[in-house]
């Protein structure tokens, strides 16, 4: 798939945790809830299906890649904006007009063993990625191949 691209989804695990995408039926869920609006164009604009994604688990200890998922629904309307007993809720939102969108993602693969944060930060192949960045908060952000080739291979090392 030569235009596929590649991606670094963030979730806190106690929001939603790699191990819940996998306990979905067909281990395939809806990425949504996102509220920024340079995400919501990266979903818009360049998320194709079968793009690649890397599941990282933030605000946990250790930080770190846990797994493989691929974009199995491009970019569509988020119903979360317009439910109002959502947490994702946005008054702003109606089922007609709503600027937020979500994608569907399958799991593909746990990790052998998590890729932490530090250790990204320590691989000189690493680093430029932009979860390594200080003060990089961004959701979700484009990795490159050579960023996703080696943190697959650190992941899959027992």
């Amino acid at each position: 798939m030569p235009d596929r691209k590649y991606w670094l989804f963030k979730s806190e695990p106690t929001a939603y945790s790699f191990a819940d995408l996998l306990a979905e039926a067909g281990r395939t869920a809806e990425w949504d809830g996102v509220r920024n609006y340079q995400v919501r164009n990266l979903m818009r604009d360049e998320m194709k299906l079968g793009d690649g994604v890397i599941f990282y688990h933030s605000s946990a200890r250790p930080m770190a890649v846990v797994g493989t998922a691929t974009i199995v629904k491009e970019a569509y309307l988020d119903s979360t904006a317009w439910d109002p007993n959502d947490q994702h809720y946005d008054p702003k939102s109606t089922p007609g007009s709503t600027v937020w969108l979500m994608v569907d993602i399958q799991a593909v693969q746990e990790f052998a063993r998590p890729v932490t944060l530090q250790e990204i930060k320590d691989n000189p192949l690493l680093q430029d990625m932009m979860v390594a960045r200080r003060g990089m908060r961004l959701s979700i952000q484009p990795v490159e191949k050579e960023e996703w080739d080696e943190v697959i291979a650190m992941g899959s090392k027992t």
